[in-house]
């Protein structure tokens, strides 16, 4: 997802490697049961296990969808707006249930988990207005005839996603594939499976029958909804290598795929700036949800004129956070997913550190139950790490020195990747150059999360491709069919 948001939504709307997990696509014969074993990441103990759906439940779930496509297509925009409004009110409602099941599941902040629940509630109620004026357009031809351009429902969509931040993940892609006539399969991540299927509970209420179905499984259970041939178009947010995959399987049968995938979001900070404000907003995009966005600062490139300033005030932020139990509103910084992701920024760290990279604070794994790492800055980090080059999501922040802004931004823009970007300037010229230069789907300056309602924007590269949300996402989400009326 691209495009410009207000901070609290933005950062609720980033994604990650959602897929990695849930969507790390596997060639592997599904299997009519299997059980996924999950820990608590704050404490290390079992957690709630995850039921994997089978091919024939997958195969069910579509068929339901398939079944109810003709009558949600027919039903009025206005009628479906409404149940859209009555499955947002349904999940403000239950918010602070589904922030507890977010923070029990992936360690998120309560707060924060929280918070995203209502934004998934806000989600609902923007596609309810804005699909209501999404119908097409009358061309000027013949005076004598009628012609439009209808946009028209593509019929079953799957929607899978990530489990960093569930809920507004889900409710975008959701509500707007809704608004717009189509019937929907939701399958969220196995790491996120309780609050990806509460909040499909939720809305599925609202709904008719059939409408909205949703899924329990991993990638195999990904593989069997995306191949599934009554599958018109399968929009995923997650990992890079997992929508790959997808847009393989789907193109294979002529499905439409829309990928928002990995990221690998540089910063660029230019000489003249306030130290102490740009490492506030570096601090919060290196480590909100301990870095697990898809949007997160993961390369920072400053201007060595204010290098020193800048790593000195972002290490004395990274060591005020409290880390702790993401349950407890004192605790800042909570634990990583799993200790899966834990091994990967620990990887990313120690190769950085022993190419020469410097620690100026963290860099290891904290000695405490569950899946906690160290909110961490390094400084002076070579180019040719995973660190600059992965997607690492975790509490990391590499600094790279550079000598003027025009080769920050130059290094900024080698990358595999290309979701968005951030650049703290003074100079309006700099702040204009950087914005054409920087190959990325979302440009930000002078603040690291922010942006008007409504915004659209296509990742590049690695990053995926199509409108995530905004108005244009509506119309990923429909097919156009000229109409030509004369003599009647």
């Amino acid at each position: 997802m691209g495009g410009g948001t207000p901070p609290a939504v933005a950062r609720a709307l980033a994604c990650g490697p959602g897929v990695g997990d849930s969507l790390a696509m596997t060639t592997t014969a599904p299997q009519p049961t299997r059980t996924l074993e999950r820990l608590d990441p704050a404490s290390g103990r079992p957690s709630r296990p995850v039921e994997c759906d089978g091919p024939e439940r997958v195969a069910a779930a579509v068929r339901a969808a398939r079944d109810a496509y003709p009558g949600w297509r027919a039903t009025a925009p206005a009628a479906r707006a409404g149940m859209l409004r009555a499955a947002a009110a349904a999940v403000r409602a239950a918010a602070d249930e589904l922030g507890t099941l977010l923070r029990e599941t992936t360690g998120r902040l309560e707060g924060e988990a929280r918070e995203s629940a209502l934004v998934a509630a806000d989600l609902f109620e923007e596609a309810a207005v804005a699909g209501l004026g999404r119908s097409g357009r009358v061309l000027a031809g013949d005076p004598a005839a009628l012609d439009v351009v209808r946009r028209e429902p593509r019929g079953v969509v799957a929607v899978i996603t990530p489990w960093n931040d569930p809920y507004p993940a889900a409710a975008g892609l959701v509500a707007a594939a809704l608004v717009t006539g189509n019937t929907v399969v939701h399958k969220p991540s196995e790491r996120s499976d309780a609050p990806g299927v509460r909040l499909a509970e939720l809305v599925a209420g609202a709904l008719p029958p059939g409408v909205l179905e949703v899924l329990s499984g991993d990638g195999v259970t990904g593989e069997a909804l995306v191949a599934h041939d009554d599958v018109a178009l399968v929009a995923h947010v997650g990992s890079t290598a997992a929508g790959r995959r997808i847009a393989a399987v789907a193109g294979a049968r002529g499905a439409r795929a829309l990928l928002e995938n990995g990221g690998k979001d540089p910063v660029v900070v230019d000489a003249g700036v306030d130290p102490a404000f740009v490492a506030e907003q570096i601090a919060t995009g290196a480590f909100t949800n301990a870095g697990q966005l898809c949007t997160a600062a993961e390369r920072v490139y400053v201007v060595e004129e204010v290098a020193d300033a800048v790593v000195a005030a972002l290490a004395r932020r990274a060591e005020q956070l409290v880390v702790g139990d993401p349950a407890d509103p004192a605790t800042t910084l909570g634990p990583l997913v799993d200790e899966q992701q834990l091994a990967v920024v620990e990887a990313h760290v120690a190769e950085a550190v022993a190419a020469g990279a410097q620690v100026v604070t963290g860099g290891r794994r904290l000695d405490r139950p569950g899946t906690f790492y160290a909110p961490t800055v390094l400084d002076r980090c070579p180019d040719d790490v995973d660190l600059l080059r992965e997607e690492t999501f975790g509490p990391v922040a590499p600094v790279v020195r550079v000598p003027d802004f025009d080769e920050a931004v130059r290094r900024a823009s080698q990358s595999a990747y290309g979701l968005a970007a951030t650049v703290f300037t003074p100079r309006l010229d700099h702040a204009l150059r950087a914005a054409d230069a920087l190959d990325v789907g979302t440009v930000k300056v002078n603040a690291i999360f922010g942006g008007a309602p409504g915004g659209s924007a296509d990742p590049r590269r690695g990053s995926g491709g199509g409108a995530g949300y905004g108005p244009d996402l509506l119309d990923e989400l429909t097919v156009r069919k000229a109409v030509h009326l004369e003599g009647l």
